[in-house]
């Protein structure tokens, strides 16, 4: 069981939770929510120990794995000694032993330490350790030859599925996961999707990407109200029973506000006159009916909404012979395709594949190997990179920024569109170089939104945003009446805003004409 008794937790003036109590059962899987900056990494943060709350306390089981953030940790440690090190008593027992036997030494003395140690590791499984970290890491996309290289020497992408084996690694009693899927591709999502599905631990785990909380969540716990709720059932359950518990809130406030106002009316006529039993009889039902303040909910969702002024030509992309590679690697190779105005086309691929190439051979940014591309007529194309620390010029405030997209426009039109994003009253006036990757990924789709291309190419957007984004971006995306190629590893906006997949794998891009469900029918996920 993992507990959390009076619990409070405040940064800069800003309440996070206030005396919360609540508990977590062993055999369920639980989705940690709420919105970017309700408290869900600072909650995992106070249960690795790395944050203090300001008052109450945490219980946890004494095997329980984190998915550790610092990923340059144990860059002096082999990939499997890393992930060996899920299991810290059986970690320090195995080097323990190995000392011994590299000493040399024969006395009884160490004999007996010995037969002490090899009980640790028959309690700790230690001997299918080998067997059960090649599994998660083969599992998780890395390869044999890369088990005795050092951390230090591993890719970024790699560093974060090898610390990912490391917390799925010796069976906890209790799991602590923060964004487990970022930087996996689809069949590993798949994989991790799995094997989450038949741990019978406490798991929690905190994710932006809604198909992965709604395939392994048997609970949720929604950060809300200063508090956190648990609901049964995933996310989608959750938000369900969620808006109807506010709505009879809500219902309830305003019936009780209404019956205040009557008798109000009433003690307000009559406190001079004759009648004035019945006046004290109303003032106390007011004061037993006071509904007090309505908590507001921190959940808010921006609202994405993508116009088209001037359509496109009905030939919007044509790509002849189309060829991209770097060095001795061929990506792909003689793809041919058309794209027709009002297309919706989703790139996917592991990560290496070339995803990000293709996009920029779309923008026009790199020049292919061989064939052409060529864009049709009156095409006003729109672009949001996965980079884009420096896609928003510094020394401006936000709502300045996006009016000189759009000159004509009332700046006033321009700051409702920043409050339809999320940026309401004075945050329109914040600096640029202050905003946060979320904040960065509204401001370049307000961007799009202002601009109205007829034709959008983007790259990773779901990156930095929340749940409640990713959903109101998908939706936008579907309804929008241009044409989009987005590259992205979320099953919600493939399934949601795309018609058309293209797949890059092992040298070849394939052309899919159909909607995501049926790719992954014959294809699987990439």
């Amino acid at each position: 069981m993992i507990t959390i008794g009076n619990v409070s937790k405040a940064y800069g003036g800003k309440k996070l939770f206030e005396e919360v109590n609540v508990a977590f059962a062993p055999e369920n899987r639980y989705g940690l929510t709420g919105p970017n900056g309700a408290g869900k990494s600072t909650l995992m943060r106070i249960f690795a120990g790395r944050v203090e709350p300001d008052d109450g306390h945490v219980s946890l089981p004494r095997k329980t794995s984190f998915l550790e953030q610092d990923h340059n940790l144990f860059d002096d440690r082999t990939v499997m000694d890393t992930v060996l090190m899920g299991n810290p008593r059986l970690f320090a027992v195995l080097e323990e032993r190995n000392a011994i036997y590299e000493s040399g030494d024969e006395s009884d003395e160490v004999g007996m330490r010995l037969a002490e140690l090899e009980m640790v590791v028959a309690e700790e499984d230690g001997y299918t350790a080998d067997s059960e970290a090649e599994e998660l890491l083969n599992g998780l996309g890395v390869a044999d030859a890369h088990f005795e290289t050092l951390m230090g020497e591993m890719s970024a992408a790699m560093k974060v599925r090898v610390m990912l084996a490391q917390a799925l690694f010796g069976n906890p009693d209790a799991m602590l996961l923060d964004e487990p899927t970022n930087h996996l591709d689809l069949d590993t999502i798949e994989w991790l999707e799995t094997n989450l599905r038949r741990y019978r631990g406490i798991l929690i785990t905190i994710s932006h990407d809604r198909r992965f909380l709604n395939n392994i969540c048997t609970h949720t716990a929604d950060i809300d109200y200063e508090t956190i709720i648990i609901y049964p059932g995933n996310y989608d359950d959750m938000i369900r029973i969620k808006a109807q518990s506010r709505g009879r809130i809500e219902s309830q406030h305003s019936a009780k506000q209404a019956r205040i106002s009557e008798l109000n009316d009433f003690i307000q006529r009559f406190t001079a006159g004759s009648r004035a039993s019945q006046v004290q009889s109303r003032k106390k039902l007011v004061e037993k009916l006071d509904p007090g303040t309505l908590k507001r909910s921190n959940v808010a969702r921006p609202y994405v909404r993508f116009d088209v002024v001037e359509q496109s030509g009905k030939h919007v992309i044509e790509i002849d012979g189309l060829e991209m590679g770097f060095g001795d690697n061929s990506l792909f190779r003689d793809f041919h395709a058309h794209v027709a105005r009002g297309e919706h086309i989703g790139i996917i691929g592991k990560d290496g594949m070339g995803k990000t190439t293709l996009v920029r051979l779309l923008m026009e940014q790199l020049q292919p190997r061989a064939g052409k591309l060529i864009w049709g007529h009156a095409t006003k194309i729109g672009f949001l990179p996965q980079e884009h620390e420096d896609a928003i010029e510094h020394g401006l405030t936000i709502d300045t920024w996006l009016h000189g997209f759009k000159p004509g426009a009332d700046l006033e039109d321009v700051r409702g569109l920043l409050g339809r994003m999320l940026f309401r009253g004075e945050e329109g006036k914040k600096q640029t170089a202050t905003l946060s990757g979320g904040e960065r990924v509204r401001m370049l789709l307000c961007k799009l939104m202002i601009t109205s291309p007829n034709a959008i190419v983007l790259d990773e957007p779901t990156n930095h945003l929340d749940l409640e984004a990713i959903s109101a971006l998908a939706e936008g995306l579907a309804k929008y009446e241009g044409t989009t190629f987005v590259a992205t590893h979320d099953r919600t906006v493939l399934t949601e805003s795309c018609d058309r997949i293209w797949r890059l794998k092992e040298g070849e891009l394939l052309d899919f004409r159909g909607p995501y469900e049926e790719f992954v029918e014959r294809y699987g996920h990439s």
